[in-house]
């Protein structure tokens, strides 16, 4: 662990195009928040289209054949991607605390999503040269080989909850597949991203390999998704959005799109479960990240015979979870993103009232600047409520009764979401048989949230569909070519 810094120094705001730092086109900027207390940080260029097309171009120059980038060796490729691991060693309480100052998620937890995405950048920097196809053993005097190829121009639009892992997600298997990027990161947390950009040029990637344009989801963001010279979107974001994205693809140069999108996902405790730790991963299923988690396991479904124990249990945690400033060791919560996601929360949770849940704890705002909330505990939840379907996007636990394991797989995946799912039991039947059946990305057995760079993740249903993460995500990122050679034996 490192020490915060309480006041970063703010270094780059501009727009990052062919490793050079410039204004936006229109001259037009914006201001970058700090959610804990609602004063402006800085300003930030906000590039549009006109931004995008430079930074598309300078990607295509970086991609053609005979440019630096595409001759480079892949095991070169994969030195680079080293080198900005450790680069980003290099700064990480800096990037931590400018993460903390920007998004407003505890600075250890920060801390953590550096040591996480360094970890991945040097997984993918593995792979580089190792990314092969396969010969095929054909009828006929033929020979077949299939040859794995970078798409080309890759887009990438990344949300706020996790800005550099989400960035690094990205860049990592695009960039150890030999293709370019254009990244926007989103508006409410651009600058870590900015800041990685400097590491990117340090490191020594060529001009045009990386670029990233900050600015707002229907400018720049549409851009992204609508370009003709674009081969490829990943997007991580909301449902909603995703459909968008879908649409514009379909609409342009029909790109690939890899999306991850929201979810509503339910975690599942039998009874026969070791009921403390079974509370303990289901409190972290949804605070983690001030509950700003797409997988948060924001349904809790438990077994009647223990239901009332496990609901004084959640409840008792909630009280004793730390909300305040995100630099001091004891925080475990921060703030929310922005005012506009507070307000959100805070009338989710009056519906939940309005519509009967039981309120055991928290439900209000915390402090008297800032968009912070209570931890809140609901009981009594029944699937139709608002609360148990909507995705919330904050420290909101719904705790809902179940008396039979079939009933409860069901009721679990009766929901438009698809993107994790958690079991909490001693008996490996059981757990094997409701994570065959449970419609699910993931599905964690007496844990939750466990990501790692070899394990990939993505959605079922409008959760999303291709997978970030492992060796799957490099399938996301190549073309694959298929080479047949005529040899005819009678001219041996």
């Amino acid at each position: 662990m490192t020490e915060p810094i309480r006041n970063p120094d703010i270094k780059f705001t501009q727009i990052f195009i062919n490793n050079e730092w410039v204004n936006s086109k229109s001259g037009r900027v914006f201001p970058t928040i700090n959610p804990c207390d609602g004063k402006k940080i800085c300003d930030v260029q906000e590039g549009d289209k006109d931004d995008i097309d430079d930074a598309v171009s300078a990607a295509r120059a970086a991609y053609k054949r005979g440019a630096p980038w595409r001759k480079l060796d892949a095991s070169k490729k994969g030195q680079l991607l080293n080198k900005l691991a450790d680069l980003m060693k290099q700064n990480i309480s800096y990037l931590a605390s400018l993460e903390t100052l920007d998004n407003g998620k505890p600075f250890y937890d920060a801390e953590e999503d550096i040591v996480f995405s360094i970890e991945t950048l040097q997984y993918y920097a593995g792979w580089a040269d190792k990314i092969c196809g396969k010969t095929i053993p054909v009828d006929g005097s033929f020979f077949t080989f299939t040859k794995h190829e970078p798409i080309g121009v890759c887009g990438a639009i990344i949300p706020w909850n996790y800005p550099i892992p989400m960035m690094i997600w990205k860049i990592g298997p695009a960039l150890a597949c030999g293709n370019t990027m254009v990244l926007k990161p989103a508006e409410q947390t651009p600058l870590t991203a900015l800041y990685l950009c400097s590491l990117i040029k340090e490191a020594g990637f060529p001009p045009g390999v990386v670029n990233v344009v900050p600015g707002y989801g229907p400018t720049a963001g549409a851009a992204i998704a609508e370009h003709m010279d674009i081969n490829k979107v990943a997007f991580t974001g909301s449902t909603e959005v995703g459909h968008l994205i879908m649409q514009a693809s379909g609409k342009s140069n029909l790109k690939r799109v890899s999306l991850e999108l929201g979810g509503k996902s339910p975690l599942i405790v039998l009874a026969d479960a070791n009921i403390d730790d079974a509370a303990m991963w289901a409190h972290a299923a949804v605070m983690t990240n001030h509950g700003q988690n797409c997988c948060a396991g924001s349904r809790t479904y438990v077994e009647a015979s223990i239901y009332d124990e496990f609901v004084d249990k959640c409840k008792n945690m909630a009280s004793f979870r730390q909300v305040g400033d995100p630099f001091d060791a004891l925080t475990q919560q921060g703030p929310q993103i922005s005012e506009e996601q507070l307000n959100k929360i805070l009338g989710l949770i009056e519906t939940g009232k309005k519509e009967g849940a039981k309120l055991e704890f928290g439900g209000e705002r915390s402090g008297e600047e800032g968009y912070f909330v209570q931890p809140t505990v609901f009981s009594d939840v029944k699937d139709d409520m608002t609360i148990a379907k909507e995705e919330i996007f904050g420290p909101v636990q719904s705790i809902i009764k179940f008396t039979d394991i079939n009933d409860v797989i069901e009721r679990a995946n009766n929901s438009k979401y698809g993107l994790a799912a958690g079991v909490m039991t001693k008996d490996i039947n059981k757990a094997l048989m409701m994570s065959q059946n449970l419609e699910a990305g993931s599905v964690w057995v007496n844990c939750y949230d466990i990501l790692k760079a070899q394990t990939p993740f993505g959605g079922f249903k409008q959760s999303g569909h291709g997978r970030e993460l492992g060796e799957y995500a490099l399938h996301e990122y190549t073309e694959i070519k298929t080479v047949t050679i005529n040899f005819p034996e009678k001219n041996l």
